[in-house]
């Protein structure tokens, strides 16, 4: 970490973050076994460096926890079931409560039965979409996750919101530890990155989001406002139709098939909290590879292998795969020895700390 960088952050052992979320969240009426599942998936985010999703989001779900508009300590329980598929209702809990749940039941599923689709109601905000399929992988499956959040990104030809940002994440495990983790979302980002930008009064690119005019704004706090995302590709010269296309199919196998919520039926979530209910819909797939061809981590594994070693067009710039960044930003957390939280964000925990009653986050 720079000199200047340093002083714009403050490091935090990945245990002290664990801890200080586990504690906030059992002070808003959480379980600590579902205190450490929510903890567990925010520091996850942080590790792998997707900021916006971690540590950034735990006071929108406290908010929520405090006003009833979540569950913390609801269980959530199988509606329909067959020995490939299930209908789940979260009962309003915590998305990663409920998300594990379905992962599990589906990677059972894929283990009797060659796959396992799982779809659930009546869940929240479910962290980042990526804990899901790795959880798949780690059992040895293919790994699948969607779900679809609050109204944010305009359809394409529109100026206002109608879709979530509604990520996908497809896992699949290759050999010795290498797979292919892709985790995006189907706006050009996340909103948690227009947040981070407005943390630190940066502008945005060209491109993420819309102004309240329709046309696309580089101010971040303008972004925030408007909460007009665009749709990956940005606008329809660029492609931003694909995005749109994409974020309407998650649509369909998320609040559509599970009989939640959907589109603009989905209450707006801000940092304040909520005053109803989300009832997001949500997707999780695992796939036996032991059902197809032999050797899938083999050749996973030299696919990636061919992609990474692909001719660069700046030497400086290697050849990626998705899960890539991820795992080179956990390897310079473990290397600097805790995660680099920007300044604001310490501030926000501190004050956090002060209102339920807990131990301070303690910076290194």
């Amino acid at each position: 970490m720079s000199t200047t960088g340093a002083a714009k952050k403050g490091l935090v052992a990945v245990e002290e973050a664990r801890r200080f979320m586990v504690d906030c969240l059992v002070k808003s009426n959480t379980p600590p076994a579902h205190a450490k599942q929510q903890a567990d998936l925010l520091v996850e985010a942080d590790y792998r460096g997707h900021f916006s999703h971690g540590m950034n989001r735990l006071e929108m779900y406290i908010n929520d926890l405090h006003k009833n508009a979540c569950n913390g300590a609801a269980v959530p329980a199988v509606l329909n079931e067959t020995p490939a598929t299930a209908w789940v209702d979260g009962n309003n809990g915590l998305g990663a409560v409920v998300g594990n749940f379905c992962m599990d039941l589906a990677i059972r599923k894929a283990k009797e039965v060659g796959v396992g689709w799982v779809c659930a109601k009546r869940s929240n905000h479910y962290g980042i979409a990526g804990w899901y399929t790795l959880r798949a992988m780690n059992a040895g499956c293919i790994g699948m996750s969607m779900t679809n959040t609050s109204p944010l990104a305009s359809p394409t030809r529109s100026k206002e919101a109608a879709l979530g940002t509604n990520p996908i994440s497809v896992g699949a495990p290759g050999k010795d530890g290498d797979g292919f983790v892709l985790d995006m979302a189907t706006t050009a980002v996340a909103v948690g990155k227009i947040e981070m930008q407005r943390r630190k009064n940066e502008p945005i690119p060209v491109g993420w989001a819309q102004g309240p005019d329709g046309h696309p704004t580089t101010d971040a706090s303008v972004a925030f406002d408007t909460a007009c995302l665009m749709p990956l590709g940005g606008t329809e010269l660029t492609s931003g139709y694909k995005g749109y296309g994409l974020g309407a199919m998650v649509e369909v196998f998320c609040g559509v098939l599970a009989g939640a919520n959907y589109a603009t039926k989905i209450r707006k979530w801000t940092h304040a909290g909520a005053d109803s209910e989300a009832d997001l819909g949500q997707c999780f797939v695992a796939i036996n590879p032991a059902c197809f061809a032999p050797g899938f981590k083999g050749r996973l594994s030299d696919l990636t292998g061919i992609l990474r070693n692909m001719p660069m067009t700046d030497p400086n710039h290697p050849v990626l795969v998705a899960g890539d960044p991820e795992l080179h930003h956990m390897a310079m957390v473990d290397k600097e020895g805790g995660l680099a939280y920007h300044v604001n964000q310490i501030k926000t925990c501190t004050e956090l700390s002060e209102r339920l009653g807990v131990k301070p986050i303690e910076v290194i």
